[in-house]
């Protein structure tokens, strides 16, 4: 299961809005890369496909490929605004390192 912060939600919901996307989901991924060896990625697409795991929050529909999913369950997204920085943030308990930029991660 993944949940999303009302603050994240809001965000998606604003971004969808801005884009002409309302009605769209959030498309979640791990992918390779980094220092640390994965990535974390989202887009907007129109539909899950049929192997998706699908969940909506806050108003936010999200679609899970089945390799991500492994990866992910039990993550919480977050938005975060700062002085350096704003961005998603990603609180996921499967994570055991991740690189010294906070970019990438290992499992």
């Amino acid at each position: 299961m993944l949940r999303i912060t009302e603050s994240a939600a809001a965000k998606v919901l604003e971004i969808s809005g801005e884009e002409g996307l309302e009605g769209q989901g959030l498309r979640l991924r791990v992918v390779g890369g980094g220092c640390a060896g994965f990535n974390y990625d989202l887009y907007f697409e129109d539909k899950p496909t049929d192997m998706d795991e699908t969940f909506e929050d806050r108003g936010v529909k999200m679609f899970i490929d089945p390799l991500s999913y492994q990866y992910l369950d039990g993550t919480e997204i977050d938005y975060v605004e700062g002085l350096h920085a704003s961005g998603f943030k990603f609180n996921n308990p499967n994570v055991t390192s991740t690189c010294g930029c906070g970019s990438s991660f290992s499992v």
